[in-house]
């Protein structure tokens, strides 16, 4: 069996004496939330003109010249192809987390134009939408659908900590956001 104590006696009441008088300290824990521009009410009309609008750019017969080797990854014409390499290294954290489990085709449209019309309003640059692997129904039908909308600037695979194979990350336009 080890020893308790590995100090002597003399060096204990050394360090008793040196405590002699002291308190202990009440923890007074703060949490500071994000600093993130007061959102205005929004009309839950204008909310859904928005999911709709949004999901007007997915079509379901067009099919994208997508890159069927290797991971699911996408660039916009004309946008830099680093933006892509930083997706895939994960130096992009998302700040909205879509997922779309369990949902229809069409609810998820409508979920994915939601998101990118949030994102835009809330000027977030990079969120996660969580396919799943299911049926590989949205596995497939989400990067064909986020390859036609007009602010998407690049997606890729997401990394292993975002859902992996079962994900994908996301760069989304937000600098010619529409007042309204």
């Amino acid at each position: 069996m080890k020893k308790k104590n590995l100090m002597s006696e003399e060096d204990i009441s050394l360090f008793r004496t040196s405590v002699t008088g002291a308190r202990r300290i009440v923890q007074d824990t703060v949490l500071h939330s994000p600093q993130r521009k007061k959102m205005s009410y929004i009309a839950p009309e204008r909310l859904m003109q928005e999911q709709v609008d949004a999901s007007y750019y997915f079509s379901d017969e067009f099919q994208p010249n997508l890159d069927m080797e290797g991971p699911t990854r996408y660039i916009r014409e004309g946008a830099n192809h680093y933006e892509l390499k930083k997706l895939r290294r994960g130096d992009y954290s998302p700040e909205l987390f879509l997922d779309l489990h369990g949902l229809t085709q069409l609810q998820a449209k409508q979920e994915i134009g939601a998101l990118i019309a949030a994102c835009r309003r809330e000027h977030i640059y990079c969120a996660c939408v969580m396919h799943g692997h299911g049926k590989h129904i949205l596995k497939q039908q989400t990067p064909l659908w986020l390859a036609q909308h007009p602010d998407i600037i690049a997606f890729h695979q997401a990394p292993k900590e975002w859902g992996g194979n079962a994900a994908l990350l996301i760069l989304i336009e937000i600098n010619e956001l529409m007042q309204r």
